[in-house]
């Protein structure tokens, strides 16, 4: 191909190709003088430089290539920081990538990649107007309770104290809570307890899962889980939080595209993707998270996701059946795997099989679900095995997934986002063993993925086009949380709802649950 005419616009953060003859005039910050056979943007980050020069978002999105949505998408492995990185790995025998400027960067990243990705529906129709949306979602941030946090962290550090008084009565004396070569020698050499873990060049593993099945040996082992937990929560999200609240009471996080091998979103100061919940301090953080006056929160949230688009893919009958009737899945497993009735199923039973059902989807091995149940391996190759035989077509994909993965060397999700294993040509046991759980489960929890992003494009764009005030301000994993002036959270609420639940047509429905309140503790 001939050298492509090229021309920079401030500060050589992107590179233009017109196709246009002679002059081409662009608002306020470029202007290219140019004659080729593009017509189009080529830059890098476009989420970034939309902040930094918001005349970008008069450009239409048709016309932008992001090298780094770009390479992201033709090898998420390959998660390059900047343009060199990424040029490096695009052409690592290239001894002239080192001496390149920016446009010559931009440029043959470009030629390279533009065949396959200009006309892309992954690159075109998710990345690219995603990475509006997040702007716009980073730059309204969302509402933070500042008094409120620093009143739970003050609280929480008096709880720390206590506890540490509490653990050193209990061992005889003071330590460094925070060593864990001297927690060991705490439990392992004076207290003389059983080590739960294998031992390291550093002595006994003293992390929260060893600690978990130590905690009937000495009263000491509860008090040391508790004050782990309230030692993150403060750190991390009573006082960890506090930093990021900017003047306007509002905590603005940053979402990354590129972070993760199966297209998730990820964020960053501060990760909210991380906020807990399972606990009741940590659900007690999203109380901090609030509307501002005259506004609520609605949140969104996919119901079982993973397991709907198991039964989608895997096209297993009884598994569709049992969604398109809107039965509890986990107790009509339940009734499969212990042969009974399903008004005979108890709490039991039906938390039993969800591990079940979640767990398959993950390739858990007979050993991890008897560790993670309680029970014997034998009884849960009993509950595997009955669960294979009640959902059949399910145990054919997750064999043939691993084989075509094996043949292809990569999975796919349903909107052809790849993932390469080369781990599965590995000799070494664990690494392959690895990549086949990442064969089982890719392709399920990067199409969710691709619905969630899908959706907030779609919301986005139904929002604009309702002119409605309402902002998509979080994405956590299978949820959107919107704020919403009140006189609109009706409409909003049901827009959100229909774009999720139409956002993709499958053999099941897709299902979203609602919950609007004042803050994010009252949406759940």
């Amino acid at each position: 191909m001939n050298t492509l005419p090229a021309a920079l616009f401030a500060e050589n953060d992107a590179l233009y190709y017109s196709g246009l003859s002679g002059k081409s005039e662009k608002p306020a910050l470029w202007h290219a003088e140019c004659i080729g056979q593009y017509d189009c943007w080529v830059l890098f980050d476009y989420k970034a430089l939309l902040k930094k020069y918001p005349v970008l978002r008069a450009v239409d999105q048709q016309k932008i290539f992001d090298c780094k949505l770009a390479l992201y998408l033709k090898n998420p492995a390959w998660n390059a920081a900047g343009l060199p990185e990424a040029a490096k790995t695009l052409f690592p025998e290239d001894e002239t990538v080192a001496g390149a400027d920016t446009a010559e960067l931009l440029a043959k990243i470009f030629e390279e990649l533009h065949e396959e990705f200009s006309h892309n529906k992954l690159f075109r129709d998710m990345e690219i107007p995603l990475s509006q949306v997040l702007c716009s979602m980073e730059e309204h941030g969302v509402c933070a309770d500042r008094a409120g946090l620093q009143e739970f962290s003050r609280e929480l550090e008096q709880e720390i104290a206590g506890l540490e008084k509490e653990i050193y009565q209990s061992v005889g004396h003071e330590f460094n809570l925070n060593s864990p070569k001297q927690l060991g020698e705490v439990l392992f050499e004076e207290l003389k307890l059983t080590p739960a873990g294998k031992k390291t060049k550093s002595g006994y593993s003293t992390d929260a899962e060893a600690l978990e099945k130590m905690r009937q040996q000495h009263p000491a082992i509860d008090l040391i889980l508790q004050y782990r937990k309230s030692s993150k929560l403060n750190s991390t999200y009573a006082a960890g939080l506090l930093k990021y609240i900017a003047p306007d009471n509002r905590i603005h996080t940053t979402f990354n595209m590129t972070a993760t091998a199966t297209g998730r979103l990820s964020s960053a100061e501060p990760n909210l993707q991380n906020i807990p919940i399972r606990s009741e301090q940590g659900g007690a953080i999203r109380k901090f998270f609030l509307a501002p006056a005259g506004s609520v929160l609605i949140d969104a949230d996919y119901s079982q996701i993973e397991l709907r688009l198991l039964a989608h893919i895997a096209g297993d009958e009884n598994l569709i059946r049992a969604f398109k009737n809107g039965d509890d899945i986990h107790a009509v497993t339940a009734a499969k795997i212990f042969g009974v009735a399903p008004e005979c199923v108890t709490s039991d039973m039906r938390r039993r099989a969800k591990a079940v059902n979640f767990g398959i989807v993950y390739g858990i091995s007979a050993f991890a679900l008897a560790n993670d149940l309680g029970i014997s391996r034998a009884e849960a190759e009993e509950y595997i095995a009955s669960y294979f035989a009640t959902y059949p077509a399910v145990k054919s994909y997750l064999e043939n997934i691993v084989k075509q993965a094996r043949r292809d060397g990569f999975v796919e999700t349903l909107f052809g986002r790849r993932r390469y294993l080369p781990e599965l040509k590995s000799k070494i046991f664990a690494v392959r063993s690895f990549g086949e759980r990442v064969a089982l489960n890719m392709p399920i929890q990067g199409t969710a993925a691709d619905l969630i992003k899908l959706a907030m494009v779609k919301v986005a764009a139904e929002l604009e086009k309702h002119n409605l005030k309402t902002r998509l301000i979080l994405q956590i994993h299978d949820e959107l949380l919107l704020e919403a002036p009140e006189n609109e959270a009706d409409h909003a609420a049901m827009l959100l709802k229909n774009c999720m639940e139409s956002v993709a047509e499958l053999q099941v429905p897709l299902s979203v649950s609602l919950a609007v309140g004042r803050n994010y503790a009252d949406c759940k």
